[in-house]
């Protein structure tokens, strides 16, 4: 009898999916070493030795429904910038956009035990194929998936290294389209003041204040001066106070306003962001072969 806990065993020793280990356990009578070995026959186990490489490469997508009420925006990686080009990836990581919109999965790992489309299979099945199949480690990263009473949008720039969703209330297309793009090129961290964190201001306004002093100011004066810098600042960081990319003379909030329009709330993927890459050294990757 295939137990649970001896495809548990199976699946923490190889990486490969759960049904693929319930088949050779099945195939092999519950032998252990001869199950493991099919799985690596069958091109599947090598994809846990693949796992522990960094992969800070890939794609960032979008997927949104066609009544534009629902969107979603994922990232996938891969260990190289080759892989994603390549055909198969691609359609996997745009199914996976689908499958996050149309799910609603509450985290990555929820995500992962949804069925693939038109199969049997479960995500991670599916992306374990892939791994071995197209030879590199490979990690579903994050998602954001929104629900709107007005319209979500989405933009990819740089075939697929930047991804921008928006959630307006009120608008149109043609606003939020134009909101996506300031948000890919202008990188705001916040929606607007009132997201900013208190301590995120307060650490500003010191900084702001020490520099005004270092210019020889006295502090009451350095004071007025940090209340008049600060604009500056969260110009810079919040999106409804940026300066608009497509015209300097007006600021984000005002154009969606001055349309009606609200925007509440926005996500922005940038390929590889905040993953530490590795660096090869390939003279020093040679000696260590000769030793």
């Amino acid at each position: 009898m295939i137990t649970a806990e001896l495809v548990k065993q199976l699946r923490e020793k190889t990486g490969a999916g759960m049904m693929d280990c319930k088949k050779v356990l099945t195939e092999t009578d519950g032998n252990m070493d001869k199950a493991e070995e099919l799985l690596r026959e069958r091109g599947i186990a090598k994809a846990a030795k693949k796992s522990g490489r960094v992969a800070a490469e890939g794609l960032v997508a979008t997927y949104v429904s066609a009544d534009k009420k629902i969107g979603s925006i994922v990232e996938v990686n891969a260990e190289t910038d080759f892989v994603s080009k390549n055909g198969e990836f691609v359609e996997f990581v745009n199914d996976i956009a689908e499958i996050v919109a149309q799910a609603n999965p509450k985290n990555v790992e929820c995500l992962l035990e949804e069925k693939y489309k038109n199969t049997e299979k479960t995500v991670q099945e599916v992306l374990t194929d892939k791994i071995a199949t197209i030879g590199e480690n490979m990690v579903i990263r994050r998602f954001e998936r929104f629900e709107s009473e007005g319209l979500v949008e989405s933009y990819i720039h740089g075939e697929g290294k930047i991804a921008v969703l928006v959630n307006f209330k009120n608008g149109n297309s043609e606003l939020a389209k134009d909101v996506c793009m300031q948000i890919a090129a202008a990188r705001p961290e916040y929606l607007n003041r009132e997201s900013v964190p208190q301590d995120r201001i307060s650490k500003e306004m010191e900084i702001l204040k020490a520099q005004a002093m270092n210019e020889g100011k006295p502090a009451e004066i350095a004071e007025k001066m940090v209340q008049g810098r600060i604009g500056k600042f969260y110009g810079e960081i919040c999106l409804l106070d940026q300066e608009f990319v497509k015209d300097s003379s007006i600021k984000v909030g005002d154009l969606i306003k001055n349309q009606g329009a609200e925007l509440v709330e926005y996500a922005r993927f940038e390929k590889g962001e905040g993953i530490e890459k590795k660096e090869e050294n390939f003279a020093e990757e040679v000696m260590k072969q000769l030793q």
